[in-house]
């Protein structure tokens, strides 16, 4: 799995369009082997961004819990926490 996609649920604020689109992008980066797609491929590229995006976007909206929102700076500094331990 691609270690940038962060997860997008739960949280408080919600994500924002620009998080979907990222982990999108990431996801399509990952897929196709392409960081940056050639003239030939950037528009089946960019197309399966927006289609990522969108199928992201209906999930998220969809999905229920009843667990509390996670505050994100209280998870960003666990992931720090644990980056720490695991590279020194």
């Amino acid at each position: 799995m691609c270690r940038n996609i962060k997860t997008l649920f739960n949280f408080e604020p919600p994500a924002t369009e620009d998080e979907i689109h990222a982990s999108a992008l990431q996801f399509v980066r990952k897929l196709s082997g392409f960081n940056k797609p050639s003239q030939a491929n950037e528009a089946a590229f960019e197309r399966a961004v927006a289609e990522v995006s969108e199928a992201a976007r209906r999930l998220l909206t969809s999905l229920h819990t009843h667990a509390p929102a996670r505050d994100r700076e209280v998870e960003a500094e666990k992931a720090r926490e644990r980056s720490r331990l695991r590279f020194g």
